[in-house]
């Protein structure tokens, strides 16, 4: 199904190699992001996927927050621990440490005053990338020409 034909609710992407250890993803709008080994200055998977957390969550409070005030400073340092449990890696202990900032004053004082609900509003509800990597999801892959194979999220998944 090509983009124009998906769903107004479907969301994806296209991954293509670009050499040995070094893909290119592209979205529908024509915007791309380099994604490599980490041998390099692109970002690993691992970093994208983080990358992806404070992202949304950012764009959830920023909206709630900046209607008050234009920040001063608005930053995150996303991360977490890489681990192998059983031979699976994944990413344990993630946390999302924020730098926000905004001018004295009233519209400061509110949009201070927001940020800890706006925060909250994001993780508990808002931040579909969060809210996902949370709750987990199965991921189905697929061959081309063959009927998707479920990954189970974890071993008590079904």
């Amino acid at each position: 199904m090509s983009t124009a034909q998906q769903p107004e609710h479907h969301r994806s992407v296209q991954l293509r190699r670009t050499s040995l250890g070094r893909y290119a993803a592209t979205n529908a709008r024509g915007g791309t992001l380099e994604l490599g080994t980490g041998e390099d200055a692109a970002f690993t998977p691992v970093e994208a996927l983080l990358a992806a957390i404070g992202g949304c969550t950012m764009v959830d409070v920023d909206h709630l927050t900046s209607r008050r005030a234009e920040p001063v400073r608005f930053s995150v340092e996303v991360g977490g621990d890489k681990v192998k449990v059983d031979g699976e890696a994944r990413l344990e202990g993630l946390t999302v440490t924020w730098e926000v900032t905004f001018p004295d004053g009233p519209a400061g004082d509110e949009a201070r005053r927001v940020l800890p609900d706006a925060i909250r509003r994001s993780h508990d509800r808002l931040c579909t990338v969060g809210r996902t990597v949370e709750v987990g999801t199965p991921v189905a892959n697929i061959v081309s020409g063959e009927e998707p194979r479920r990954e189970r999220v974890r071993p008590d998944a079904e």
